[in-house]
């Protein structure tokens, strides 16, 4: 039985979005760079949403990542930087989990404000949305040389991409005119 270390670099799973079909192969247009991969944090001890009386300042008080979704970011990185995929910017959510997946799969970081979970504040979801649409489309605009890197929470992804993700998965988007995003793949690494 392999280990899986060895499951996780020799598997790859991608879904094109419908509209997707027919466009170059995905590890291809990585290598160009110029995409903005929005990943929710790796796997996480059992539980939804933080414990009650959580601050954002003590992860202590928060749900961390497992011994397991430690080893799942580095792998992502590894399988990343494995297939000459360029990381430019990283930015990620102020929650613990989100800033160690950073940290595991690329080395640095940027708190962002923006990708912090709305989970228990959903009356934030339009207002952080915005914000990321806005930054997404200014990438597109510079084309940056390398892909930009978002690592955020499934509630985030789900409201800008439609789609639910697993842990530490990734949604590649490009915008879609001014104020919408567009899934382009999906990577679960």
């Amino acid at each position: 039985m392999p280990s899986r270390r060895g499951f996780l670099l020799g598997s790859l799973a991608i879904a094109l979005s419908p509209s997707a079909g027919a466009e170059e192969p995905a590890w291809s247009r990585l290598r160009r760079g110029g995409l903005v991969l929005l990943m929710r944090h790796a796997e996480t001890e059992p539980g939804l949403g933080d414990p009650p009386g959580f601050r954002r300042d003590d992860c202590a008080t928060q749900r961390n990542l497992s011994d397991a979704g430690r080893e799942h970011a580095r792998l992502v990185g590894e399988r990343l930087r494995a297939e000459h995929v360029p990381i430019g910017p990283v930015f990620t959510s102020p929650w613990c989990r989100c800033r160690e997946t950073a940290m595991r799969a690329f080395g640095a970081a940027e708190d962002w404000e923006a990708l912090a979970s709305f989970f228990d504040y959903p009356h934030l979801e339009r207002e952080l949305g915005e914000r990321v649409k806005r930054r997404i489309a200014g990438y597109a605009r510079r084309k940056p040389a390398g892909n930009v890197v978002m690592v955020t929470h499934n509630v985030n992804i789900a409201a800008l991409t439609r789609h639910s993700v697993a842990p530490a998965e990734i949604v590649v988007v490009r915008p879609e005119g001014c104020c919408e995003v567009r899934p382009v793949e999906r990577l679960l690494l």
